[in-house]
């Protein structure tokens, strides 16, 4: 896969994950596969590491409906304080 095809999938999962409702979350496997492109899970989460603010990268889960650990940066703390924020428990 080139780069330019790369950026293409990246941001059509991007703009999957800017209609998630308030309050709703998607796994990132149904974003990957509303965007289109089903065996690109791992896109997903590259593609939010990249979003900018407008992005609500909290909004996209672990196919549990789970926050997916993230190591030391304090990330899934935060995704899971920005759920509860919009009356999601997590």
């Amino acid at each position: 896969m080139t780069k330019p095809e790369t950026a293409a999938i990246m941001q059509a999962m991007l703009d999957i994950v800017k209609q998630i409702p308030y309050g709703q979350v998607l796994s990132y496997g149904e974003v990957a596969r509303l965007a289109g492109y089903p065996r690109h899970i791992r896109l997903v989460s590259r593609a939010l590491n990249l979003a900018g603010k407008d992005v609500p990268w909290h909004r996209v889960v672990n196919a549990k409906g789970q926050v997916s650990a993230r190591g030391l940066d304090g990330g899934d703390e935060l995704q899971r304080v920005l759920l509860e924020a919009e009356g999601r428990k997590v």
